[in-house]
């Protein structure tokens, strides 16, 4: 089952007392204190593991807690540290505290392991209290308690590409046919109930990481359909695929302003965040009149064909803007970094579209640099 919020309490480890001993020895009649100092308590860490992707550990935990420390013990033994709890979680997690809200920690590094609670200290033994005054002191120190906050935990999925369009377009066959994801595909809408991952690999040396995200609906930045739910997943991509069917119902222009107007009411960054559309299920049509429909959508949005796409072996006329990094600074990013109409069953310019998308990741990740 996939998880994406949970919120519990936890808590660092109380520190051990500090023990009130004295030395006893055959001979050794009046041997001073020599109580032990307490063990700190264990701290608590977040880890960051890419091989997790979901939060399901934690669903139903009530209170998670790193081990107290132990007493000091006679003649100077200091007690042991509690055992540390590590809490691991996949990259794109967000520690907040419950009660305020406030984002804790934003963990997004794979391998990355941050100190989140420092346990208890432990108390001191009475051999810290002697004096020349108090040559038998019979106090020690109680260990220091732990911190207990209570946190959410939130999931936001960390991809190059996300895919956007409304349910049924034909994201999840899409990310089957070019990852190694395999997720539901089934002709109905919602399908896909949870975000799902896929490495892309481009040639043995490149890859990138592509996100199938649940279909977006009217009113979904509204709390409709399963949008709402799921917009954050899309909301670290770099870049986004809006996948407009030429076959659905709604019209291609109005799939297209839809998806654009629920991002943007959900968030602005989002909406401007650098983008390409693919017309899915061409194959569907027959050709002229799948042409004709492109043509007419291009024109819509006031989108004129370039020859770049020759380039990937594209048909041209489907192609609007691939841009290079001399040009990123001037693009209008309102438009299309490029249109291309696909079939992922059909396998209809699945490879043109694979070295675009990455050819485009590769250049955000230039300027974010």
């Amino acid at each position: 089952m996939f998880i994406d919020k949970v919120d519990f309490l936890v808590s660092s480890g109380k520190g051990g007392a500090g023990c009130v001993s004295f030395h006893t020895e055959k001979f050794v009649t009046k041997g001073g204190p020599d109580g032990g100092d307490g063990g700190a308590g264990g701290d608590v860490y977040f880890k960051v593991d890419r091989n997790t992707d979901t939060l399901s550990f934690y669903r139903g935990k009530r209170h998670l807690k790193a081990k107290n420390g132990q007493p000091g013990q006679g003649r100077k033994r200091f007690g042991k540290k509690g055992e540390d709890l590590i809490l691991v979680v996949p990259p794109g997690t967000q520690v907040i505290d419950a009660q305020t809200n406030e984002v804790l920690l934003d963990l997004t590094k794979d391998g990355e392991i941050v100190k989140f609670l420092e346990g208890g200290k432990g108390g001191k033994g009475n051999v810290h209290f002697k004096s020349p005054t108090n040559q038998r002191p019979t106090y020690a120190q109680p260990g220091l308690p732990g911190v207990t906050k209570h946190i959410r935990l939130e999931l936001k999925s960390i991809a190059d590409v996300g895919l956007v369009g409304f349910p049924n377009v034909g994201k999840s066959t899409l990310i089957s046919a070019l990852s190694n994801a395999r997720p539901e595909i089934a002709n109905y809408e919602f399908t896909t109930l949870t975000p799902k991952l896929g490495v892309v690999r481009v040639d043995e040396m490149n890859s990138f990481l592509m996100a199938d995200i649940p279909g977006i609906i009217e009113g979904a930045s509204d709390g409709k359909g399963l949008g709402l739910e799921f917009l954050r997943h899309i909301e670290r991509t770099k870049t986004l695929l809006f996948m407009i069917d030429i076959t659905n119902y709604r019209d291609m222009r109005y799939q297209y302003e839809q998806l654009r107007e629920e991002l943007k009411r959900y968030s602005l960054e989002l909406a401007k965040k650098p983008f390409a559309i693919a017309i899915t299920k061409v194959d569907a049509l027959d050709v002229d009149e799948a042409n004709l429909k492109i043509e007419e959508f291009l024109k819509e949005l006031d989108l004129e064909p370039n020859n770049k796409a020759k380039e990937f072996g594209a048909v041209d006329r489907y192609l609007n803007y691939l841009q290079d990094k001399k040009e990123w600074e001037s693009f209008d990013f309102n438009k299309p970094i490029f249109v291309l109409p696909i079939s992922a069953v059909a396998r209809i310019n699945l490879e043109p579209l694979k070295y675009m998308l990455f050819k485009l990741v590769k250049i955000v990740k230039e300027k974010s640099e």
